[in-house]
């Protein structure tokens, strides 16, 4: 059967228009992509990261940079960035044409109507519908954020314990030297002169060298299980080639004032600004339930292509929203979500004040403790070291006396680092808090 020159007209038109169509993206639609393209990030899953891009003259940024390119953390956030992002144009957009078909059949095909339907609905709920998708696309943007100071904190912590085991572990080859050479002249003192060390006093001696090398090579065991979590926290796994191990010293840093503090982590803490973005979303979920009320409807057009002359049936549709209290239901439900998302931003601001005035308690007691060991502890045990050493130089004193003041100092020190990690474990979450692990602005880029 030949189809008459107005069917095949028809049916090459609505080819053509199915296949080409597409709409300009909206105002907010542009902006979610805007912000997506000026994040200058790219991830390769099938792509393992190289560790040679590091060199022993890489700064923290440098490492900072490597980890949050290659993290899977950060790829997984950014993948679900990109899917919000990608999902508002069909949110907003109309619903596809059908291709219809209806026949008359009795003893014989007495009809057959091929045709085209078309599904409309109000430009102000398509609006709402694609402003709800970008709110979406804004809470993973901010996810991602998130995501980005997770594994910077991640990171720093993880140099951080890398940094304390090493020095640690120094400090204490450094006073099992000390009591060794304590227990040399113990000894020689001992068989030398009635007046020499006991050997009680020896034994004991012998015992705190025997702890500092056991607690050496519990942190050289340590220093491995380090190795591997800064591994991971760049991105690599344990059997990737090694990074060049950073060699920044822990230091006490200095800190905002705690006002400064609570007004980056009100504008800046990236729970609260991911809980912020939900309130948005669910302003936007009411907007599109309030549109529930608004009828859909459809056109469209069939051919009786056996109808001579040539027959056109038009059919158009209307939904009717009749049902008041289903409609007001999804309106109260929206409505109570929007609620919920506010009184959560409430109770995360509440839980964060009390969670930053513990951060500074724990800060300032360690701050305090240190203080005591720079200008009190460590100065006095400087002079006693001093003073033993001129005895001995004059033979007013014995040799022992300096190294039992040099192993003294020694465990000041290792008290100090213990201070300085637990003090810089405790910046590192308060930095977290007010998104300042990561730099504003920081450029993703290997390049």
């Amino acid at each position: 059967m030949r189809l008459p020159p107005i069917i095949t007209v028809f049916s090459l038109s609505a080819t053509v228009f199915l296949s080409g169509c597409h709409t300009a993206p909206q105002g907010y639609e542009q902006a979610a992509r805007d912000q997506l393209d000026q994040v200058a990030y790219a991830h390769a899953a099938t792509v393992r990261p190289d560790p040679s891009t590091l060199t022993a003259q890489s700064t923290p940024a440098d490492y900072l940079r490597f980890a949050l390119q290659n993290h899977p953390q950060v790829a997984v956030a950014h993948a679900r960035w990109r899917a919000q992002v990608a999902a508002i144009s069909p949110a907003r957009s109309l619903p596809d044409p059908k291709l219809t078909l209806q026949a008359d059949i009795a003893n014989t095909v007495m009809s057959v109507m091929p045709g085209i339907m078309f599904d409309f609905m109000s430009t102000g709920k398509r609006d709402a519908m694609g402003r709800e998708a970008a709110a979406g696309a804004e809470v993973a943007r901010t996810q991602f954020d998130a995501a980005t100071q997770q594994v910077a904190t991640q990171l720093r912590k993880a140099w951080i314990e890398l940094a304390y085991v090493d020095a640690a572990r120094d400090l204490h080859g450094e006073a099992a030297n000390s009591v060794a050479q304590s227990i040399a002249l113990a000894e020689a003192d001992y068989a030398t002169a009635p007046s020499g060390m006991g050997l009680g006093q020896q034994i004991e001696l012998q015992n705190e060298r025997a702890e500092h090398h056991v607690h050496h090579a519990i942190l050289s065991d340590r220093l491995q299980a380090a190795r591997i979590a800064f591994k991971s926290a760049l991105g690599l796994r344990p059997t990737d080639r090694d990074p060049p191990w950073p060699e920044f010293p822990i230091s006490a840093e200095t800190l905002p004032s705690d006002e400064a503090l609570w007004q980056r982590i009100e504008s800046r803490n990236p729970a609260l600004i991911t809980l912020r973005a939900m309130v948005e979303q669910t302003v936007a979920a009411v907007a599109v339930a309030n549109r529930a009320g608004t009828p859909n409807f459809s056109l469209g057009a069939m051919v009786d292509v056996r109808a001579n002359p040539l027959m056109v049936r038009p059919t158009a549709s209307l939904s009717l929203p009749i049902w008041r209290t289903r409609i007001a239901d999804q309106i109260a439900a929206a409505q109570a979500q929007q609620d919920a998302a506010t009184a959560t931003v409430a109770s995360a601001e509440l839980d964060l004040a009390a969670q930053l005035a513990r951060s500074l308690y724990d800060i300032h007691r360690l701050d305090r403790m240190l203080r005591y060991l720079d200008q009190t502890a460590l100065p006095n045990l400087d002079r006693m070291v001093a003073a033993a050493t001129a005895g001995y130089a004059s033979g007013m004193g014995k040799a022992v006396a300096v190294t039992n003041a040099d192993t003294r100092r020694t465990l000041l020190l290792l008290n100090q680092i213990d201070l300085l990690r637990e003090r810089a474990d405790a910046v590192t979450d308060l930095l977290f808090l007010s998104a300042d692990n990561t730099p504003v602005g920081f450029n993703f880029s290997q390049n």
